[in-house]
């Protein structure tokens, strides 16, 4: 049995999460027990304390002096993107082919746009937050579920690329969920979408990951907050867009 992945990062979503989806969709699962009583996909040491983090430094983990960072295959990867490449090429969720790859990288770079505005959604004063939902509600809207929406209807696959399961729809999907939470019918004028919702949460390893009881990570709440600024020395106030 292979050596499960560690993640290194905070009890919350933050750049980790996407990470964490992908991991899932692969079926990325190790199991302990003569009956298999207990399966994790991942295992994960959570950032706490600013001495944790100093640790990692010190160490030389942190190529850049950031996480997150993931214990794969005896490499120590920092870098966000780099990370999903690499997990997404190795369980073959990264296309067939070169122009299936490109595909991919354009459309998870879209998506990773609009998640980028929800990353700090968290950060901010009260008074941005609902300014900040209502731009992220409208940047959806108008700039990105209508280019997927369209993707969908024009080469009427299950998928965005091609006829398989890849990358690109776990973002996607992930995506869909996080604007979700800031407006429940987001996704009222986009049919293709909803199907798209319904069908790739329906995947076993999706399913399975969306189930109460997974390492997919809640909403960030007040307590993820500080701690993030307490490790990271965050001392200065997020503005919304």
């Amino acid at each position: 049995m292979s050596a499960k992945p560690k993640l290194y990062y905070f009890d919350g979503r933050g750049k980790m999460e996407s990470i964490r989806w992908l991991l899932a969709a692969a079926g990325v699962e190790v199991c302990f027990g003569v009956f298999n009583f207990y399966c994790t996909l991942f295992e994960e040491e959570f950032l706490e304390t600013r001495d944790q983090y100093e640790k990692l430094l010190q160490g030389g983990s942190l190529l850049f002096q950031q996480v997150p960072m993931v214990e794969i295959d005896g490499m120590k990867m920092v870098q966000t993107r780099a990370i999903l490449s690499y997990i997404a090429a190795k369980y073959n969720l990264y296309g067939k082919d070169l122009k299936e790859r490109a595909l991919i990288d354009m459309y998870v770079g879209g998506t990773d746009d609009l998640m980028g505005f929800i990353l700090m959604f968290p950060f901010l004063s009260a008074e941005d937050k609902e300014k900040q939902r209502a731009f992220i509600v409208q940047k959806a809207t108008s700039r990105y579920f209508p280019v997927y929406e369209k993707v969908l209807k024009d080469h009427g696959q299950d998928f965005l690329v091609g006829s398989n399961f890849t990358w690109a729809d776990v973002h996607l999907l992930e995506a869909i969920l996080m604007v979700e939470e800031k407006k429940s019918d987001v996704l009222s004028g986009f049919p293709q979408l909803q199907a798209f919702k319904a069908r790739i949460s329906s995947i076993p390893t999706i399913k399975k990951f969306l189930e109460p009881g997974s390492q997919r990570k809640p909403v960030p709440d007040d307590k993820y907050v500080e701690t993030v600024r307490r490790v990271l020395c965050m001392y200065y106030d997020v503005k919304a867009n």
